[in-house]
Parts: structure tokens; C-alpha cells; sequence
């Protein structure tokens, strides 16, 4: 089998698509019939709950090298998808979770708090992210935009985590 479709690359192992694909789905959740990038971060609360009892720089360095592999893998998911960022392909919504995560202690308020704002900030796209999401191509540009939205929701958390007194709620 041979796929090289819209991109420079051409996979000829069907193991090697079954692969990219499992983790361009993020195990299948990318194939919901709506609101893939919604099932997207659902799926990667567990991986954050899991990662949440790590040293803070394990999480960051397992952040680190989530965010390669999921450019790599969006680069060759396009071309068994032959398209640019599939709405299938959701591992950018994975890391992009993640790293929104980072430095949040794990409980059910940040939780919730940081999954609706980095769904709103990933559907919305507001500048400098829909920048990002227009500009970038590849691999790259499927995630970069995800991070973007995560490093956003993580500094309005951190914001809420710091000033819980002014919004007159307890967050964590």
C-alpha cells in the first residue's frame, strides 16, 4: 500500500498507518461523529490526571516530547488523511490540554475551568492563535496552534490560581 497523497511523505507500511493513525485519533476519539476536538481533550484528561502525580519538570519534559511527537505524527497523518489538520486527527488537542495543564494542581474546578477555556480558545481562535492556525503548515502548524490556545488557558489559570481572592471564589 502505497500513500502519498498531499504530502511530501510516502508511507508504504500499512503497521506504520494503523500506528500514525491510532495516535493521530488519539485511540479512536478523533472519529466521533461531532465535536472531535471536544472527545479529543476529554481523552487526554487521563493522561493528565496521570501526569498531574509527577515531578513538575517530568511533566514538562513528557509535555515536551508529547508536542514533537504529535508534530510528527500530524505531518504524516496528512498524508494518509489528504488533508491539512483533519478534524479526525486530534492528538494536537491532546498536548494542547496538556500544556495548558502544566503548573495547575489536579482538582475538579481546574479541571473543568481549564477544559472550557482551552476548548473555547481552540475553537474560537482568537488572535495571535488564528494566526498561527493560518500560517503554519504541516505537522507544526496542526499543533502549534494548540499549544497556543494551552499556553493561554494556562496563564488565565494561573491568573485565577494567584488572584482567587479578587474573583472572591477558591479555585483550587
Amino acid at each position: 500500500m502505497v500513500l502519498a497523497l498531499q504530502s511530501k511523505y510516502v508511507i508504504r507500511n500499512t503497521m506504520t498507518v494503523k500506528i500514525i493513525k491510532l495516535l493521530a485519533t488519539g485511540f479512536g476519539l478523533g472519529l466521533a461523529p461531532f465535536a472531535p476536538g471536544t472527545f479529543g481533550t476529554l481523552g487526554a484528561i487521563p493522561l493528565y490526571y496521570a501526569m498531574s502525580h509527577l515531578h513538575i519538570f517530568t511533566y514538562m519534559g513528557l509535555t515536551f516530547l508529547f508536542c514533537i511527537i504529535a508534530v510528527v505524527v500530524a505531518e504524516l497523518a496528512e498524508s494518509i488523511f489528504a488533508a491539512h489538520d483533519s478534524k479526525s486527527v486530534v492528538i494536537d488537542e491532546i498536548v494542547g490540554f496538556l500544556v495548558a495543564m502544566v503548573w495547575i494542581p489536579f482538582t475538579w474546578k481546574t479541571l473543568l475551568a481549564g477544559f472550557i477555556l482551552f476548548r473555547f480558545f481552540d475553537a474560537v481562535k482568537p488572535w495571535p492563535i488564528s494566526h498561527l492556525d493560518k500560517n503554519v503548515k504541516g505537522g507544526l502548524g496542526v499543533v502549534c496552534d494548540d499549544i497556543a490556545a494551552g499556553i493561554v488557558t494556562n496563564l488565565i489559570l494561573q491568573a485565577l490560581l494567584t488572584n482567587t481572592m479578587i474573583f472572591g471564589f477558591q479555585l483550587s
